[in-house]
């Protein structure tokens, strides 16, 4: 398997040294790892989410590739954060340089990031988390440039209701909206199992595998496994926990993605 989405160095909230992280995916008996270093023009409250120069990422993503070829599959990615009214310069961002994967992400709601967790106050559970949906909606159909979506759990990491669960029975019009535009233009999404950490005194969120099945059902088929490790130790977490669910869902493969072109693996 291949861990679709680390953050390195690169990226401000991280301090993970690229080699620690590919040192850990071998250990750990991935056969590779994509780097997704954060951009996200305008991050309320910061100025150092846009400040990768992406040329000089690559070139040392490039030369990382080659360090580890005879061990790991290395692919240099990048996250872009969605919001409105910055689709052109993330455009042109993507563009710049030849990335083998692009995520599409949504960190910031109406001007809110959920990890100050403001943004759940006034809100019911299904409101707060369609009004999620509906961004990663907007998102999928304004800026198509991209491969896959990330993160969709993202909504329930910070979120302080009893039952953090994203459940398809609660979104069934909005998710299934989604999935069909995904599978229409070739994209998938991906399970970040950065939302489901076992943490001490902290109930862990369950993933609903409805949304998996109801996935497959429409035709869905580009889904990829993701740790959004930020340090060595979460590199390729619970991968074997989510591989079983994906099949116990009906799929037989996990995706990658290598000079934008997906990439299947079978599980």
């Amino acid at each position: 398997m291949i861990d679709c989405h680390v953050h390195s160095k690169f990226s401000t909230d991280s301090e993970m040294i690229p080699e620690a992280a590919c040192d850990k995916a071998f250990d750990v008996g991935l056969k590779g790892l994509t780097f997704t270093d954060h951009l996200d023009f305008d991050f309320p409250g910061a100025d150092s989410f846009d400040n990768i120069d992406f040329v000089k990422y690559s070139i040392y993503m490039d030369n990382l590739k080659d360090k580890y070829k005879q061990k790991l599959s290395v692919f240099n990615g990048i996250e872009v954060g969605i919001q409105p009214h910055v689709l052109e310069e993330s455009l042109k961002a993507v563009k710049s340089v030849d990335f083998d994967y692009v995520l599409a992400s949504v960190h910031i709601i109406d001007g809110i990031d959920p990890y100050c967790r403001d943004y759940y106050n006034g809100k019911s559970k299904k409101e707060a988390y369609e009004l999620y949906l509906q961004k990663i909606l907007y998102a999928m159909l304004n800026f198509e440039d991209y491969d896959n979506i990330a993160h969709m759990e993202y909504i329930i990491r910070y979120a302080g209701y009893n039952d953090r669960t994203l459940r398809y029975s609660n979104h069934t019009g909005i998710l299934d909206q989604i999935f069909r535009e995904l599978i229409v233009r070739g994209k998938g999404f991906e399970i970040n199992t950065g939302s489901f950490r076992d943490k001490h005194g902290i109930v862990t969120a369950q993933y609903d595998a409805a949304i998996l099945k109801r996935y497959r059902e429409l035709g869905g088929e580009i889904i990829s496994l993701a740790s959004d490790a930020h340090n060595p130790y979460y590199i390729g977490y619970k991968f074997h926990f989510f591989r079983d669910m994906l099949l116990d869902c009906g799929f037989t493969h996990v995706t990658h993605f290598e000079k934008r072109k997906p990439v299947f693996t079978s599980l």
